[in-house]
């Protein structure tokens, strides 16, 4: 990234201020401005999530924020109630008390002497779904969004569940979100009040994963926040942006589709990451264009071209060698002028006898293929990669042959010329379960000549919801039903003389958690398809539709030393003596010190999934937190630790909160509960 010093505007900075909600809960904000807002009034950027401003997000935050206020804005970073430094308790994701908060905020601001009245929302992951949340909510003042990294769908795309299959970046998650809560706010910006509001969160904060747990169908909660049950309720421009590394690009394809309002979208080859710190590269410019956005939009400068070029921008992918993680993913920027594209044509490539095939007349062509059958063991999936690669190394799958022993495989031949795909693959798939309650989980590979297999896509699909997720139905032993499994979308070219797999497996462990038993699923190849929406390798041929991106760029970020090194592990391993397999994933951050404001800050996971046997009822989830913040003889100490087993009836879920001021542990909880399987 290329920093800028030099910035057109002159800015100061308000490292703490409070912004009080009606309720008398005051939140906690960090603010950037122009030092002439006074004179001359700038439209407020917000970005509220539950991070923490002061350290954890203290870095990201130094490079864009700086960056839009040195372009004429006046930047909001807040603490969510509850976090951070703000007051109150967090107890949950985007409850309609967070959309209230995020309103009365660009209430706030709008009244602002150095605000204009114009305000925008810009967020990753929790701040881009509560952009798009809020902007249904239409407060009077919103002019424009940008969301990155975020979702319209809470159920059906989100870290909770997966086609109706329960993911377990759910535990993951809910055990991220359990550490954070734990950590107190800073006692050199709320005083001696600290330790009451520590003590507050540590008591009422509770467990998430219970709460997200006993809603495993699409229901009212889910539904809340889900914009995409009422695209009409957003009535202004919303810039939309992924990776196709992050968990969330689909949303994207789905907004573009769904809004009436002016609808901007990219997606690049990055994981959970802003675009300009985007890994895997090409990073982008990305705030440059996120400052024409907008200038468009609340400074009405719409002769600056913000919204010229193709509504949709995406890096297409050339094919790589599989690997866990990529410095730079090999492709070129395309661009479509709307989306759907008409240029898009879904095609069908029937199967055969473990085959695809290119036409419905090659498959009438040669023999009838019989039914085949499949039960997979439970070490398919320990090569899956995360379901959302957060930091990018080393959470992408890998060659995808350790994974295909297990599965049912389908190929095709040599592929005679360049074949080019944007959009989201669907297997029409006829099965039927042997086993009341079943998943089925599909990959699609680009195997190349050396037969090295390289995940471009998957789909997961619980078949107890093929009358919808909101009421599966038991399946009846033996019957037939053809589903659409909906894969992830994406851009991807496949050489001349690579190959197409399918591969379909009855579980994925540990990407998503299995059924109640071992199932074997029988495939009717003959009333089986793959639908690929194949982009013309022509389409290239209008240059005002081929994006150009600057190089990155940003505000010069905080300072930090590394006190204590970091380590980052990501390890699977057998032991063929008791049968058992593990995936353990090591995320440490070591001590880091903010020289700003001499604390020195602790952050470290360690994540454990494993499985024996055949047993779908052995596999266990753990996750074990340690969070610590020191200033002087000020010092803060967490542990927190969850743990995910089931039996073929219910989920069981035990967690562990140890709290330490000093050396003096001030809170010890433990959890225990059970819940119900519904059909999962």
């Amino acid at each position: 990234m290329r920093k800028v010093t030099v910035l057109p505007c002159e800015i100061e900075e308000t490292q703490h201020l409070w912004i009080p909600m009606s309720d008398g809960i005051r939140l906690a904000a960090r603010l950037w401005k122009p030092v002439n807002a006074d004179v001359v009034p700038v439209p407020g950027i917000v970005e509220m999530i539950p991070y923490r401003k002061r350290d954890l997000t203290a870095v990201r935050d130094s490079i864009h924020h700086p960056y839009m206020a040195g372009h004429g804005y006046a930047c909001l970073r807040v603490d969510l109630r509850g976090s951070g430094d703000s007051e109150g308790v967090l107890t949950d994701e985007y409850l309609a008390q967070e959309l209230d908060d995020v309103e009365a905020v660009l209430a706030w601001l709008s009244r602002q002497p150095w605000c204009s009245g114009r305000t925008g929302i810009m967020g990753i992951s929790w701040g881009g779904f509560n952009g798009l949340q809020v902007a249904a909510r239409r407060p009077e003042s919103l002019g424009a969004i940008v969301t990155v990294c975020s979702t319209d769908d809470r159920y059906t795309d989100d870290v909770h569940y997966m086609g109706g299959c329960l993911l377990t970046d759910n535990l993951s998650w809910a055990s991220t979100m359990f550490a954070y809560n734990s950590a107190p706010p800073d006692p050199e910006l709320v005083g001696e009040k600290w330790r009451e509001m520590w003590h507050d969160r540590l008591d009422n904060s509770g467990l998430w994963l219970e709460t997200w747990l006993q809603h495993q169908r699409k229901d009212d909660y889910w539904r809340h926040g889900s914009i995409n049950e009422n695209y009409d309720d957003i009535d202004i421009p919303v810039f939309a942006v992924s990776g196709w590394a992050d968990g969330y690009s689909n949303a994207v394809f789905r907004l573009l589709r769904g809004l009436k309002s002016p609808t901007r979208g990219l997606i690049g080859p990055w994981s959970h990451k802003y675009p300009h710190l985007g890994q895997p590269g090409p990073a982008i410019g990305f705030l440059q264009e996120v400052v024409a956005w907008w200038d468009y939009w609340l400074k009405d400068r719409t002769e600056n071209g913000a919204m010229d070029g193709p509504q949709l921008s995406i890096w297409m992918q050339d094919a790589v060698k599989p690997a866990t993680t990529y410095d730079n993913r090999p492709g070129r920027w395309v661009g479509e002028r709307t989306w759907p594209s008409h240029r898009i044509v879904e095609t069908h490539y029937p199967l055969g006898r473990r085959r695809i095939l290119f036409s419905q007349e090659e498959r009438n062509a040669l023999p009838v293929s019989p039914k085949l059958t499949v039960e997979s063991p439970l070490s398919v999936g320990q090569f899956g990669g995360k379901w959302c690669s957060y930091n990018a190394p080393p959470d992408m799958p890998y060659d995808q042959r350790e994974e295909d022993g297990g599965s049912l495989a389908f190929d095709s031949d040599p592929l005679p010329h360049r074949l080019e795909v944007l959009g989201q693959p669907v297997l029409e798939l006829t099965v039927s379960a042997d086993d009341p309650v079943a998943m089925v989980a599909v990959r699609l590979s680009d195997v190349a000549p050396d037969d090295a297999a390289t995940r471009v896509s998957y789909g997961i699909l619980n078949l107890n919801h093929y009358d919808g997720s909101d009421q599966p139905k038991p399946l009846t032993k033996g019957e037939e039903h053809t589903y659409k499994v909906k894969l992830n979308g994406l851009a991807q070219s496949f050489p001349a003389g690579h190959r197409l797999r399918v591969s379909i497996s009855t579980s994925y462990w540990p990407v998503v958690w299995p059924s109640p038993s071992s199932v074997r699923l029988t495939v009717n190849p003959m009333t089986s398809s793959l639908i690929l929406p194949v982009r013309p390798t022509h389409a290239d041929d209008d240059p005002a539709m081929i994006p150009v991106f600057d190089r990155p760029e940003g505000a010069k970020p905080l300072k930090t030393v590394q006190i204590e090194p970091g380590a980052q592990d990501w390890s699977v391993s057998r032991n063929l003596v008791e049968l058992t397999g593990k995936l353990e994933v090591v995320k440490d951050l070591g001590v880091v010190r903010f020289k700003e404001i001499d604390l020195d800050v602790t952050r470290r996971v360690v994540e454990r999934y494993t499985f024996r046997d055949a047993d779908p009822n052995s596999v266990r989830g753990e996750t074990e937190w340690v969070m610590g913040f020191q200033r002087d003889d000020w010092s803060i100490y967490t542990f927190t630790k969850t743990v995910l087993t089931s039996t073929p009836e219910a989920f069981h879920l035990y967690a562990e909160l140890d709290a330490y001021e000093g050396e003096r542990r001030v809170r010890s909880k433990t959890w225990t509960t059970k819940i119900d399987r519904d059909f999962i």
